[in-house]
């Protein structure tokens, strides 16, 4: 039987549940934030802080994060993680009912948020290739799945319930988020175990640090395949600091239209997860990831030139579909490429690459908009994404992807030698040796307006800023 037929395992119905309540809880928390954000400050940098925040954890402790993963027993990161999230949600919600909120509170909590996010996905996805047995065509429709959900359940659900509860009370939405983490740690903990990976005798954790970050710069296709994601999150964190800004400054569109608009952006996203199989089939996966990287940057273009909220809701729409394939797409392939006993740390430094390129993108919107125009952020992130695409074509190439799958079916051999590139590994070991200035930190440390939803409540408080 093909593995196109195959049915996926049972455990990952409750993996993808799990993950779904999550997603539903991070998208209560989503809208919540920055509407209380809004409420203490209009100072799009002081919002930029917040938003930044919750990826500074990937600036700090991505490779390390990813090199104990792959010491650690995998489900059990997941769950303990998840509870731990629950147990922190308490502090701003409690600070939120007794009225002493402040943005240093929020960006603290969406920091350790974001370190608690680091290790939950990092773990989910060295999880996956083991719980599927490490098939390509498997990995697609579970990954399509879980993106698809995630979307529906943070892009559409969470934030109308974010803004409903936040009707109720500032706590609320705070509240709801710690329950669902709750669950999905319930939900993690009844996973089958998967066999931890063997550990490298007498190495330490630097070094095996050190080696998944050297793995992704020496492969032509997994270096292809972080930079699109670190640069597109420059792009797009540009555009979310201000997205809020933007929509009512130039559009016109008041709190429950901007919810609409960003509707439009999940239904797109949801579309693209769902035809990301059938894209990679028809083009192949690398044509298929260089045209949806093209979408998503004239996509952008047409919002930064939309003169009316439907063209901007068409463009944004576009655009989610763009990003939905794409994060299908990309992690399959390289779940099913790269060794087991490498996974945690290989998605760690492709994540941390992405991770610590949002801040200066959250920075760069705020700056942009404040010394020019709130239109500015959004040309130049349009700009970045179509000069990435044209860099990163020929490095994720329908060639160097069936070269990558050959390489790992037959023998798995951790050196990919059909991928690898000369040139490549010298540059490779130039920027792991900057990397290894950061494991380093890592060693001496160790010893947004993402969502905004509608709400009548809230409106006045858009539209009049602070009291």
């Amino acid at each position: 039987m093909t593995s196109d037929v195959r049915k996926l395992p049972t455990g990952f119905g409750r993996l993808w549940t799990a993950q779904t309540v999550s997603s539903l809880g991070d998208g209560v928390t989503h809208a919540a934030l920055p509407l209380l954000a809004l409420t203490l400050t209009r100072d799009p940098m002081a919002l930029a802080v917040v938003t930044a925040a919750g990826t500074l954890p990937w600036l700090l402790f991505g490779v390390l994060g990813g090199a104990l993963v792959d010491r650690w027993d995998r489900r059990r990161t997941m769950w303990v993680t998840d509870a731990a999230r629950a147990v922190l949600l308490a502090i701003p919600a409690a600070a939120a009912a007794l009225d002493v909120l402040s943005i240093p509170l929020l960006a603290a909590v969406a920091f350790l948020l974001g370190l608690g996010g680091l290790f939950f996905d990092t773990a989910a996805t060295a999880y996956l290739p083991d719980l599927l047995g490490r098939d390509p065509a498997l990995l697609e429709r579970a990954n399509s799945r879980l993106r698809g959900t995630q979307t529906a359940a943070s892009g559409f659900a969470g934030p109308p319930a974010g803004s409903a509860l936040l009707a109720l009370g500032r706590a609320v939405p705070l509240l709801a988020d710690a329950v669902s983490f709750a669950l999905s740690a319930l939900l993690v903990r009844s996973l089958p175990a998967a066999p931890r990976p063997v550990p490298q005798a007498r190495e330490s954790l630097l070094r095996q640090a050190r080696a998944g970050a050297s793995y992704v710069f020496r492969d032509q296709l997994l270096l292809g395949l972080a930079l699109r994601p670190a640069v597109g999150n420059i792009a797009f964190l540009a555009v979310e600091t201000v997205l809020a800004l933007f929509a009512h400054d130039r559009l016109g569109i008041d709190t429950f239209g901007f919810g609409l608009l960003l509707t439009a952006e999940a239904t797109g996203g949801l579309l693209g997860a769902g035809i990301a199989s059938f894209l990679g089939r028809r083009l192949g996966t690398g044509t298929a990831l260089t045209c949806t990287a093209t979408v998503e940057g004239l996509a952008i273009l047409g919002l930064a030139a939309a003169p009316n909220p439907y063209v901007a809701g068409l463009a944004l729409a576009v655009c989610g579909a763009g990003m939905g394939a794409t994060m299908v797409l990309g992690p399959s392939l390289r779940q099913a490429i790269v060794p087991a006993h490498l996974m945690g740390r290989v998605a760690s430094t492709s994540r941390m690459l992405a991770m610590c390129a949002a801040p200066f993108g959250a920075f760069l919107g705020g700056w942009l908009a404040t010394a020019y125009d709130v239109r500015t952020p959004l040309y130049t992130a349009a700009a970045l994404l179509l000069t990435m695409t044209t860099v990163t074509a020929t490095m994720t190439s329908n060639r160097r992807v069936e070269a990558a799958l050959r390489a790992a079916a037959p023998a798995g051999d951790p050196d990919h030698p059909e991928s690898r590139d000369p040139l490549a590994d010298r540059a490779g070991q130039a920027v792991a040796g900057l990397l290894h200035g950061e494991l380093l930190l890592h060693q001496a440390a160790v010893g947004v307006i993402d969502r905004v939803d509608h709400g009548e409540q809230v409106h006045g408080l858009i539209e009049n800023g602070p009291a």
